[in-house]
């Protein structure tokens, strides 16, 4: 049984995974500060509703971002703590990556984001390749204006997109710009894609030490 964690950004997502199956999942708004209070009684909660305790988990997952300082430091704390304490392979998964697995195939590239704050976005480019999304390249901090100027061809995007970010995308829609804005409910990072992804991890290698596994910040810089 593995216990997924992501508190990366402004939604924290946990999921209970059996390998064969998802057993429960809560996702939920939880402003950054919200975090350290909200989350160890919430993964009470889904080991409750899953009928399991902490010590039938064979495995954790943990988003390691990139997302808000404050956010990541507490979900990467508990998990390394969890997973240290009943010496339990722990793996880290990209909040972009998780956002992308949660995404069908489609044709052309996909663009996958969560906030940075201040208006500005992490942006991460995608291909689709032996049945799954591939990243290509880093991950870039962009304002909306930047994203946009960037796309040189057909794309979807997913992720968090905001107020101001579905203007903008909508506008360059507007302007013949060959952009798909994935639906809000299937732009939603779940946990239970985090599970998928580590259980993916796990078959290809048996080293997922805890210690090793620490938070991803994207610098950032004046954009302009």
């Amino acid at each position: 049984m593995l216990l997924a964690i992501d508190t990366a950004t402004s939604y924290t997502s946990l999921a209970l995974h059996s390998k064969s199956m998802v057993i429960a999942e809560h996702t939920w708004l939880s402003p950054s500060p919200n975090h350290a209070v909200e989350l160890a009684p919430a993964v009470q909660r889904v080991l409750g509703q899953g009928d399991v305790t902490i010590q039938d988990l064979t495995a954790l997952a943990v988003c390691v971002g990139p997302g808000s300082f404050t956010g990541l430091r507490v979900g990467v704390a508990l998990a390394k703590g969890i997973a240290a304490a009943r010496q339990l392979p722990l793996v880290g998964v990209s909040s972009l990556d998780i956002v992308a697995a949660g995404h069908p195939q489609v044709s052309g590239g996909l663009i996958a984001l969560v906030q940075a704050g201040r208006g500005r976005i992490v942006a991460g480019t995608y291909q689709w390749r032996k049945g799954r999304w591939k990243r290509r390249g880093e991950p870039r901090l962009m304002t909306w204006a930047s994203l946009i100027e960037s796309i040189d061809g057909p794309a979807t995007v997913t992720g968090e997109i905001d107020a101001d970010g579905q203007m903008a995308l909508e506008n360059a829609r507007q302007q013949e710009m060959p952009i798909t804005i994935t639906p809000a409910a299937q732009r939603l990072r779940r946990a239970g894609f985090l599970a998928e992804e580590a259980w993916t991890q796990l078959q290809e290698s048996a080293d997922h030490d805890p210690a090793r596994v620490i938070p991803l910040y994207v610098k950032t810089k004046d954009l302009g």
